[in-house]
C-alpha cells in the first residue's frame, strides 16, 4: 500500500489494482525525491510532465503539494483509468491524464513543462537515450528540471545537461538541467 507522503493529500492512501504492469517509486524514494526538490521548486508555480506515470503516486504527490498543474502520461489503460479515479476520488482537477505512447507524445509535444519526471519500466530499451529525447522534444522550461528514475546500472554523470544523482537502495534519482 502506498501514500501520499505531505500536502494536502497527505496520509491518503493509493490502493491500485494488483494486475497492473508497473513498478511503484517507494514512498521512502518518493519522500527523498521531494525532499530535494523542495530546496529548488515553488510548486505552486509548476507545470509537471510525468511520464510512464504508472500509478500516478508522483503526479498526485505533486498535486498535494501545490503543483498548478500535472500531466500524467501512461500506455496502459489500467493505469490511466486507476489514475483518473485515484484524482477523482480524492478530489483533484488540476491533473491531466493522457494514454499515450511517451516516445510519440515526445516527438510531437507543443508545451512546456516547469518539471519533468520520467519513471520508464527498467527494462526499458531505450532508457539510456531518454534524456536525450525529452531535451530534444524542447518540452522543458529553460530553469526547468528533468528527473529520471532508473536502475544503478546506469550513469549519466557525463550528460551535459547533469546536475546531481541520488541513489535510495535500488532506486536512482538522476537530475538534469540545462
Amino acid at each position: 500500500m502506498m501514500r501520499i507522503i505531505a500536502g494536502q493529500l497527505r496520509g491518503r492512501r493509493l490502493n491500485p489494482p494488483a494486475n497492473l504492469p508497473v513498478r511503484p517509486t517507494t514512498d521512502m524514494a518518493r519522500e527523498s525525491l521531494f525532499n530535494i526538490l523542495n530546496n529548488y521548486v515553488d510548486y505552486e508555480e509548476c507545470s509537471v510532465l510525468d511520464l510512464f506515470a504508472g500509478t500516478g503516486a508522483v503526479s498526485l504527490e505533486f498535486v498535494s503539494r501545490g503543483a498548478k498543474s500535472v500531466t500524467s502520461i501512461d500506455i496502459n489503460n489500467g493505469c490511466t483509468d486507476y489514475i483518473k479515479s485515484a484524482a477523482a476520488q480524492f478530489k483533484v482537477d488540476n491533473i491531466h491524464v493522457v494514454r499515450a505512447d511517451v516516445f510519440d507524445l515526445l516527438k510531437r509535444a507543443n508545451r512546456k513543462f516547469d518539471i519533468v519526471f520520467a519513471d520508464p519500466p527498467y527494462s526499458l530499451q531505450d532508457l539510456s537515450k531518454l534524456p536525450d529525447i525529452v531535451f530534444g522534444s524542447d518540452i522543458l522550461e529553460d530553469d526547468g528540471i528533468f528527473v529520471l528514475e532508473h536502475p544503478k546500472e546506469f550513469s549519466f554523470e557525463e550528460h551535459g545537461y547533469f546536475w546531481q544523482h541520488r541513489a535510495y537502495g535500488k532506486v536512482n534519482f538522476t537530475f538534469f538541467c540545462k
